[in-house]
């Protein structure tokens, strides 16, 4: 039973170094191999220049194959696998035409393995953890009105003038900055065109809390269902959303502005050229410390009195280990990779799993990569 870890970007080396260092057998593929043996050369010589129809030819029934490639390769890798029988993770939302294939999945009995990183992953075993713990309190009732939020963002440690670092392209966030959203706020649908129509301010409840700028973003309404949301309850307030440092709005204004004026392919090119600007002037330095804040909160309220409010609150740093980033993408990548072999995660497409032993077993190993996890009882 061989793992084929694809992709050895910034994002993937703790989770795929820490099964090597497990004992696990690996086969390692980028589509660069001097960038993977930089990566894990010390621990692994099986290392592979990535070719799809190659890792077809080794691939066999019961092995497993991680995507920590672009998005672009996640579907046909996942096709695949069910082809051959074997296991598929990856990090990644689950889109469309990956959900299309939990019907061949289930019939393959291969297990198809998505949203198992940072965000989306354990912003998802927190939300678990808490609509688990709502339910099973004295204050559960149906009737309540429910407000979820889960916003979580990457930003640096030693804060700088534009509010922001990248550790890898900013073309990425760009594009993001174009994209729609969908919510619920005061029980309505909010649909944003921009996030920054709909910037607000929240504070954090670390140990001294913080406040910083937040925004919904994507589509959150798919994951009331994914919650195990009850069709039948009140729902008041449901985003998920990303996370800046306070005056980060401000310092981008300008590239909102024109944003917002680019079309058609000269709009992609300038788009192009931004991105290279701005890695060029807001890269991480080598051995700066990123930071990622995550804060996952569920409030019910009856006839407008709060009768029970938690927040599952991460705040992690760059270290000597390497970026917060990495390890929280990464590690539990690699386990769910571990969960699939071991079968506690069942056949089919599925995003982070519910089971509540693992939901506790992933988080625990959370709690190792950041300096901080908590679960703040705000009526205690």
């Amino acid at each position: 039973m061989t793992i084929h870890w694809c992709g050895t970007g910034l994002s993937a080396i703790p989770g795929l170094r820490r099964l090597i260092e497990a004992g696990h057998e690996i086969t390692v593929w980028n589509r660069t191999t001097d960038k993977a043996r930089a990566a894990v050369g010390d621990l692994t010589d099986d290392i592979h220049a990535f070719d799809i129809d190659r890792l077809a030819g080794m691939l066999r029934k019961g092995d497993l194959v991680v995507s920590m490639l672009p998005g672009d390769w996640h579907v046909p890798l996942a096709k695949l696998c069910i082809s051959h029988q074997a296991h598929f993770v990856s990090s990644s939302y689950i889109a469309p035409e990956m959900r299309a294939l939990d019907d061949d999945a289930r019939a393959a009995g291969v297990a198809c393995v998505n949203e198992i990183g940072l965000d989306p992953g354990i912003d998802h075993l927190m939300a678990h953890h808490l609509v688990a713990d709502y339910t099973a309190s004295p204050a559960f009732d149906a009737g309540n009105d429910l407000s979820f939020i889960s916003y979580c963002g990457g930003i640096p440690k030693h804060p700088n003038p534009f509010r922001y670092k990248f550790s890898w392209s900013p073309l990425g966030v760009l594009k993001a900055l174009r994209s729609p959203s969908r919510s619920i706020r005061n029980y309505a649908e909010l649909n944003v065109a921009r996030p920054w129509d709909a910037i607000s301010s929240y504070t954090a409840p670390l140990p001294q809390p913080e406040t910083f700028e937040v925004y919904p973003n994507r589509d959150s309404l798919p994951f009331i269902a994914d919650y195990r949301f009850d069709p039948d309850w009140r729902i008041k307030d449901f985003v998920r959303g990303t996370l800046r440092l306070n005056g980060w709005s401000d310092a981008w204004a300008d590239v909102f502005a024109e944003i917002e004026t680019l079309e058609g392919a000269s709009g992609d090119a300038r788009l192009k050229e931004m991105s290279d600007q701005f890695w060029a002037e807001n890269a991480y330095d080598e051995d700066e410390p990123d930071r990622v804040v995550l804060c996952v909160s569920l409030k019910a309220e009856r006839d407008g009195k709060t009768v029970w409010h938690k927040t599952y609150v991460m705040d992690a740093w760059g270290d000597a280990r390497g970026t917060a980033m990495a390890r929280l993408v990464s590690i539990p990548v690699s386990l769910a990779v571990e969960a699939v072999l071991n079968r506690e995660i069942p056949a089919g497409v599925s995003p982070a799993p519910h089971d509540p032993k693992l939901v506790s077993r992933f988080l625990g190993e959370v709690g190792k990569l950041a300096q901080h996890l908590q679960v703040v009882d705000h009526m205690a």
